[in-house]
């Protein structure tokens, strides 16, 4: 006699919000590999981080529940989206985390900024095997296809494969009409320069619009994700919890002491 075997549990979540098309194509994608459960924002958190709520109380709300598939709403932030889940309402550690897919790219530096990874690294923290996807289209209704089908490739690997402890994934996926394959990158050194726009309010106030140019200070790295993306394939590059520079941990040596 076969033994029911339990479905891989896979937690969803994302910064742009649950309703936003990115997250709902990755569903879709993801759903034949296991029993998902998605908890994320009920609005756009994108350029969190890592930011926790700590001072008002985070709300969540179920918003369906179909056979291997439950949705949540949560009013905090994505790392607070993981960190409820897994304390509050799932009755087993995931056996993946995926985030996204993320309207727009999270590559190079954006990674320190990112909602979607900030979430990502609150899942490897928790011991999870997890992955943030991004697809380099801002627009709500971009074409997230070939997103989702590399997304489903990483997760399916990763499921069989594992991670790392200490170690997730980051997967940007460009929006063009054929992506060439996937590489493998480092994340590209560069950052953001022209980052305001000023203007004026609607009392004459001056006020500051984000916004940026990114300079590359690698742009001829063939290894590294910026320029896989410049070329038309899918950038996968791992990332670390321990940000420890152990080189330069052994040069300060010499400063012990009182």
């Amino acid at each position: 006699m076969t033994k029911n075997r339990i479905k891989p549990l896979i937690l969803i979540t994302n910064d742009d919000g649950v309703q936003a098309l990115g997250i709902n194509k990755l569903i879709e994608a993801i759903r034949p590999l296991g029993e998902i459960v998605v908890f994320a924002p009920d609005g756009p958190r994108s350029g969190m981080s890592g930011a926790i709520t700590s001072i008002i109380p985070i709300r969540a709300a179920l918003v369906k529940k179909e056979d291997d598939l439950t949705v949540y709403a949560c009013s905090g932030t994505p790392v607070d989206c993981v960190k409820l889940a897994l304390n509050e309402f799932l009755d087993r550690k995931p056996d993946l985390l995926i985030a996204g897919i993320n309207h727009g790219s999270n590559s190079a530096i954006c990674i320190i900024y990112s909602g979607t990874i900030g979430a990502t690294f609150e899942g490897c923290v928790a011991g999870i095997p997890s992955i943030g996807v991004s697809l380099t289209d801002h627009s709500s209704h971009a074409d997230f296809t070939q997103a989702a089908n590399y997304g489903k490739l990483t997760a399916e690997k990763v499921l069989k494969n594992g991670l790392p402890n200490g170690v997730c994934l980051n997967l940007n996926v460009p929006a063009i009409p054929k992506v060439k394959g996937l590489k493998v990158c480092s994340q590209t050194k560069g950052r953001w320069t022209e980052e305001f726009q000023v203007g004026k309010g609607p009392f004459g106030n001056t006020v500051y619009w984000l916004t940026g140019v990114f300079l590359n200070e690698d742009p001829d790295n063939v290894l590294n994700d910026e320029w896989a993306l410049d070329n038309g394939y899918a950038a996968l590059v791992p990332l670390k919890i321990d940000m420890t520079d152990y080189a330069v941990m052994e040069m300060l040596k010499e400063w012990e002491g009182n």
